[in-house]
């Protein structure tokens, strides 16, 4: 998440930037449920462009009869030492972690600002053995004792303040300009320095154990994707659909890609994913793009997009969750209402289902674990496609026309799951988690978080780690 954004003040789950965004880079926000469907304003947003369909809108996900009741191989657990980019990994895929095994909070511990109206925490949380690293909707990071979650340190980022003593993009300060100038994302390079991007419109390096400011590069326009650091280069989408790239040991600009320009998109973007010298990037275009690491050549591209007539939401095409890499092949699902396996040598797509998401899948032995927007999860055959079991964790909500309304404001949307000690977990945006058998798809156990979730649990040592709206790190035993 990939992160999707919510506000107790607001009814915007998500904000669709204007086309003046995208095309300038000027600071403005259109704030927008895209869960609407009879919102025309959201229509009025969407992009006028026309694709051709790739699957048929009278198509439904449906469990397979064939595969009712049939097992499947899942690798067994293993304890992560650390978690060094948003998804474990430069291929933004972890199998299946030993942590978590009672289902308990152990502590937790605040560490900034709050998500609000103005500012949203879009940074999933990194970690090393010893500290974890977050970041607030102001762009200020913070290292914590993994063990304790006692601050190690602290950094403000936010550019200085202006002549109006107000801080804003660039150090010219004003309100108007910071609209844009909230979270972004953290990623821990493998000699412990730190890697920030922000919507304050730069990318920095940070050094681990003190905070101390390495480098800082500006940007024509925010960053609210976490970086991905592999063998010695940092990549990082902006809002405005370009992947940029930096050397990891002094900032120095490299190549960069330029994909189709949205005028409609979800206001985040994904953490690229790095096998060997392939990066696998997804935009807010719907494109699901490879290309050659070292020189930014292109190797193969697929549109993960198609149209309604009836939903005007179909033509927010973003792909917001990370794509996964996972072996030899890359899972992705996007906004427009596709989840597809592609062949990450040849681009050749192996298969794909409709389904609308706005997070990343978790592959890991025979199946892909995908959740979709209204909050189904499913159980996917790696290798066809198929469907073992499908679970509605929203499942008796709005019965009534209160709850209804309710829901209608205030979506319960969930999370990337994560497999851990046999179990598959979720979290919430309104503040549960739900541990799931990732076998049949049973509810085995609910926890209370307290707080809404929004971004991917991480897992280090025994501990599942947890960062919510509220600005607070929750650790689970």
């Amino acid at each position: 998440m990939s992160r999707f954004m919510i506000s107790k003040r607001s009814v915007a789950l998500i904000a669709l930037m204007s086309a003046a965004v995208t095309v300038s880079g000027c600071s403005t926000i259109s704030k927008i449920n895209p869960f609407d469907k009879s919102d025309e304003k959201a229509k009025s947003k969407a992009t006028q462009g026309q694709r051709i369909s790739v699957i048929a809108f009278d198509q439904k996900v449906e469990a397979s009869e064939t595969l009712k009741g049939t097992d499947f191989f899942l690798p067994e657990p293993a304890v992560q030492t650390e978690w060094r980019l948003p998804g474990g990994n430069a291929e933004q895929s972890v199998e299946h972690v030993d942590a978590g095994k009672a289902f308990e909070i152990a502590w937790r511990k605040g560490f900034g600002q709050k998500g609000n109206r103005k500012f949203h925490i879009t940074a999933p949380p990194v970690a090393s053995a010893s500290h974890i690293y977050v970041m607030d909707g102001e762009s200020t990071v913070s290292s914590l004792d993994i063990q304790s979650g006692s601050v190690e340190w602290r950094k403000d980022l936010r550019p200085s303040a202006g002549p109006s003593g107000k801080r804003g993009m660039f150090g010219f300060g004003g309100a108007k300009n910071d609209r844009l100038g909230f979270g972004g994302g953290l990623a821990l390079g493998p000699d412990d320095k730190l890697y920030v991007s922000s919507g304050f419109r730069f990318v920095a390096q940070l050094d681990g154990k003190t905070g101390a400011e390495g480098w800082r590069q500006t940007t024509a326009t925010p960053v609210h994707a976490a970086p991905t650091v592999v063998d010695g280069r940092v990549f990082v989408v902006s809002t405005d659909n370009e992947l940029l790239t930096y050397a990891a040991a002094s900032g120095a600009p490299g190549w960069t890609y330029q994909a189709l320009i949205e005028p409609a998109r979800i206001l985040s973007a994904p953490s690229s994913a790095v096998s060997g010298d392939t990066v696998v990037t997804g935009f807010a275009s719907g494109e699901l793009v490879a290309l050659r690491a070292s020189n930014g050549n292109d190797l193969w591209s697929e549109a993960l997009s198609r149209a309604s007539r009836t939903n005007a939401l179909s033509e927010i095409r973003d792909i917001p969750g990370r794509p996964v890499i996972y072996k030899g092949d890359v899972f992705a699902v996007s906004h427009s209402g596709v989840f597809t396996a592609t062949d990450l040598r040849t681009g050749q797509a192996r298969w794909s289902l409709p389904v609308t998401g706005i997070t990343s899948p978790w592959a890991a032995g025979d199946v892909v674990f995908v959740i979709d927007k209204a909050g189904q999860v499913m159980c996917v055959a790696r290798e066809s496609g198929s469907i073992y079991w499908i679970r509605d964790l929203n499942e008796g909500l709005g019965q009534t026309k209160r709850q209804k309304k309710k829901l209608a404001k205030h979506p319960r949307l969930w999370s990337t799951p994560i497999l851990a000690s046999g179990r598959l977990i979720t979290v919430s945006s309104d503040g549960q988690a739900v541990a799931l058998n990732p076998k049949t798809g049973a509810a085995e156990k609910t926890l209370k978080i307290g707080a809404p979730v929004l971004l991917s649990p991480i897992a280090v040592g025994s501990m599942i780690y947890l960062v919510t709206d509220d600005a607070q790190v929750v650790a689970i035993r």
